[in-house]
């Protein structure tokens, strides 16, 4: 990444403007993985990161990631970086490449899920279809579960006790010390699930992949219950689980 064998070159500046193409190339970007790319103390990345946040150049997200800033942003500045779907769409094929069943991506906006993008897998003759398009209680879902879990208890009550002051509360039909439990579960062993909880005749499973670009999300796997057994876990929890570790690992999370 670095060349020293660039004469009159004022160093901080092109340590600046490598933040910057990491920037506009993955989306986020911690204080360890500059520093790395660097090849400099983690002190002296911060220093240069909080600079361009100063500049309006970065923002600083969730989990204390760097992100582009609105002077970064703006029409003509950098490359624009692909939108969440687009960045996750070879990541959600290779899963359903290697569990053969439908799969979808998810995001977590307050107590809902929002199918973004899936692939159906249609040569079975029961199947799931897509649900692309489709908002759902998270609570009822392993999707939501699975991005829920990621969440400080306190979060995850917060925005409850918002979602039940609303005009649906009555309808939300949730337990959160239940809830609560089950999310344990979900943080012990990765892998979330929904046997029927969102919809008559599903099986589904789940794992969050993280923050992007300031979106909690999550992959899943949903089939006809009626073909699902216990054999299937296990298959089903590695798959989520490598995919998950491999997107996080690509798009640097």
């Amino acid at each position: 990444m670095l060349r020293n064998d660039v004469p009159d070159r004022v160093e901080s500046v092109h340590r600046a403007l490598v933040l910057l193409k990491l920037l506009g190339e993955k989306g986020s970007l911690s204080v360890t993985e500059a520093a790395k790319a660097l090849g400099v103390n983690p002190s002296t990345a911060q220093r240069l990161l909080v600079t361009l946040v100063g500049d309006g150049f970065a923002t600083q997200g969730e989990r204390k990631r760097y992100e582009p800033g609105p002077e970064l942003l703006r029409p003509g500045a950098a490359r624009e970086i692909p939108p969440l779907r687009a960045r996750l769409r070879p990541h959600l094929e290779r899963l359903f490449e290697r569990v053969g069943e439908t799969v979808h991506v998810a995001t977590l906006v307050g107590t809902e899920i929002h199918h973004l993008d899936g692939v159906e897998a249609n040569l079975q003759p029961l199947r799931f279809g897509l649900r692309v398009g489709v908002r759902l209680p998270a609570h009822q879902t392993s999707a939501g579960k699975a991005m829920l879990a990621t969440l400080p208890r306190e979060d995850v009550d917060a925005r409850y006790q918002v979602a039940m002051r609303g005009a649906r509360g009555a309808d939300m039909n949730v337990d959160l010390e239940d809830l609560h439990r089950q999310l344990e579960k979900v943080r012990r062993q990765r892998v979330a699930t929904n046997f029927e909880e969102s919809e008559a005749g599903v099986a589904a499973f789940a794992v969050s992949i993280g923050v992007i670009d300031g979106e909690r999300a999550a992959f899943s796997i949903a089939m006809p219950i009626a073909r699902f057994t216990k054999a299937d876990l296990p298959k089903f929890a590695g798959a989520l689980v490598r995919t998950a570790d491999e997107t996080a690992e690509a798009l640097l999370l």
